[in-house]
């Protein structure tokens, strides 16, 4: 019986040797080297090569180890000695919302006031009759080496011929004269949404300076000229693009306000036909329908009835985790939205009111079992909101259901350790360094310094992610989010954060690209080097772990990778990536100017 067994194992070995000396041998579909890779993962911190298969990563190693899986169809990279990091993840971001993109000029990054208003008059040269110039937001006075906002008489003065609309944060917007007659000021054809202020010179004319809120902005903005559809596929376009300019893999749009799914056409256009270069999971606001008591009622019917979806489920038909509901945000329902101004005081709602809504809405969601994420800014509004969430949670429990803070700037120890408790996580933008010194001058620097309260987050242990809040408030450019983190300082380069308040560079890459995965239950999937992760990397301009703390700003992408597809590429790289299709309309700023500035 022995001499039996033996001879069938010997003969299934030879059999299985014969087989393995016969199949073709498959290599990678894609092979980097010469890399420094920081990989993000305890079992292999660095590497110098990786190999990718089927939008996967399958090997990661050396550069002779990795290089042995290449066959004649292998695509090849030399990286040339550069840093090569996880693709980043920006957990908190509005690109739907920038269905016209193409209509504006973007501040993002300019230098000097002088040069900002020199593109608008640059503009007004090629924008055609019926159109107007616009910059709606992204900027902050602090970015100018002037350190100011634009006077209403210089914009005046660069745009006489066109109606001029220039937005700041959501803070203020300044009109010019035939602006200020086409949106109708001062009369009732001028929405005064609440809180909004109509400033007025010493003599009671109307300035064109309009003070406001959220809602304000979104108003005047739905007035202005809308774009075609082909239009809004274009400005989405060219939003990616600058979104993969900075090593942007994947993003979450955090609502757009025309919603799922009419707002998501040129989503769905760019899908279709397969070229959408970044993941794009996405929450949605419920907002606009007035048929609904209250906009959980409107998300809950929208994705039960309307256009049925499933949280986690994907809506692309080949890209892994390319589309998919994430859940119900940012905001809840408009009466308990605080409006974030640095410029004033805080806004602080009703704590009944909060409680009583929240309450509500949050059970509704629960009981559903859709995410949720809450825009909250201020720790006077965060405290009511998590004792109507404690409240449901001990007769709804949420059971591990995802739920995050998004914001959350002057959130206190105690109300940390609340959020830890109910299992839900906290995304903070970079709206800091953008706006930081705006809030020295409503608050005082000594609360500056530790708002947010970044060290005792990171230490809680609590899922977080870095952010940009783009495109209104903040550039789309997260190194700006990273150097804050890790400086201290703001645009200005003035001190923002305490150094006992800062992070290490380790730490605050974590927050972009792993921490920033947690918000779509694709941590163990992304945010690292490693075999079995979806192949979505960048190699960088420059090496983020040694260059000087003031130069991690200015970093961006030579190269960035989507499932081991190249979606941007430039200098060597540039013949590697797809190429963009002609900007539509023909005057668009962004064809002139780019996205964020480069000084090109």
């Amino acid at each position: 019986m022995k001499k039996l067994f033996a001879f069938l194992m010997a003969t299934a070995f030879a059999i299985t040797v014969q087989a393995q000396s016969t199949d073709p041998f498959v290599g990678a579909d894609l092979i980097v080297y010469n890399a420094k890779i920081k990989t993000q993962s305890l079992s292999q911190p660095q590497a110098t090569a990786l190999a990718v298969k089927s939008g996967r990563i399958y090997a990661v190693g050396n550069d002779a180890e990795i290089l042995g899986f290449k066959d004649n169809n292998t695509k090849l990279i030399d990286a040339d000695g550069r840093r090569l990091i996880p693709g980043l993840e920006d957990a908190h971001i509005h690109p739907l919302n920038e269905r016209n993109y193409m209509y504006k000029v973007r501040w993002d990054g300019v230098p000097t006031l002088k040069r900002a208003l020199e593109m608008l008059s640059e503009q007004a040269q090629r924008t055609p009759e019926g159109q107007w110039v616009k910059v709606t937001g992204g900027w902050s006075p602090y970015q100018f080496k002037e350190q100011r906002q634009p006077t209403i008489e210089e914009l005046k003065k660069a745009v006489s011929n066109r109606p001029l609309f220039v937005q700041y944060a959501y803070n203020r917007v300044y009109l010019n004269k035939l602006a200020m007659k086409e949106l109708g000021v001062g009369t009732s054809k001028f929405p005064m949404v609440p809180g909004t202020e109509l400033l007025k010179d010493k003599k009671g004319n109307y300035t064109g300076v309009v003070d406001g809120y959220t809602f304000t902005f979104l108003a005047l903005d739905a007035m202005l000229p809308q774009p075609s559809p082909e239009e809004q596929i274009s400005s989405l376009t060219y939003v990616i693009n600058d979104l993969n300019r900075f090593g942007i893999t994947s993003v979450i749009d955090a609502t757009s306000v025309v919603g799922y799914p009419q707002g998501h056409a040129p989503l769905e256009a760019l899908v279709k036909q397969n070229r959408l270069n970044v993941r794009f999971p996405f929450v949605d606001l419920g907002f606009g329908d007035n048929s609904s008591k209250t906009w959980v009622d409107a998300e809950i019917k929208r994705i039960t009835k309307l256009a049925p979806i499933s949280p986690g489920q994907n809506l692309h038909p080949t890209m892994e985790h390319g589309y998919e509901y994430e859940g119900m945000g940012e905001a809840l329902r408009g009466e308990i939205h605080d409006h974030e101004n640095f410029d004033k005081p805080a806004y602080i709602i009703d704590k009944d009111m909060m409680r009583k809504y929240a309450e509500e809405d949050v059970r509704k969601l629960i009981e559903k079992r859709i995410p949720f994420r809450m825009h909250i800014s201020y720790n006077e509004n965060i405290t009511p909101f998590l004792d109507a969430l404690e409240k449901v949670n001990e007769t709804t429990p949420l059971d591990g259901l995802r739920w995050s803070l998004e914001h959350a700037e002057t959130i206190t120890p105690e109300n940390i350790e609340r959020v830890k408790k109910l299992g839900g996580g906290i995304t903070l933008d970079d709206k800091m360094a953008l706006h930081g010194d705006g809030f020295i001058k409503t608050y005082s620097k000594e609360k500056a310094l530790y708002t947010p309260r970044l060290r005792d987050l990171m230490n809680s242990g609590i899922p977080l992610a870095l952010t940009s809040d783009a495109f209104r408030v903040s550039p789309a450019n997260p190194w700006i989010a990273l150097s804050w983190a890790v400086t201290g300082k703001s645009v200005s380069g003035s001190e923002i954060l305490a150094k006992d308040n800062r992070l290490t560079r380790e730490e605050a890459l974590k927050l972009y690209t792993v921490g920033a995965a947690w918000f779509e239950h694709h941590e163990n999937e992304k945010g690292k080097i490693a075999p079995g992760n979806l192949a979505d990397f960048a190699l960088l301009s420059a090496d983020y772990f040694t260059i000087p703390d003031d130069e991690i700003k200015n970093i961006d992408a030579v190269l960035t990778i989507v499932g081991g597809r190249i979606v941007y590429g430039e200098g060597k790289y540039s013949n590697l990536a797809p190429k963009l299709p002609e900007a539509i309309p023909s005057w668009s700023p962004i064809k002139y100017f780019g996205g964020y500035y480069t000084g090109k």
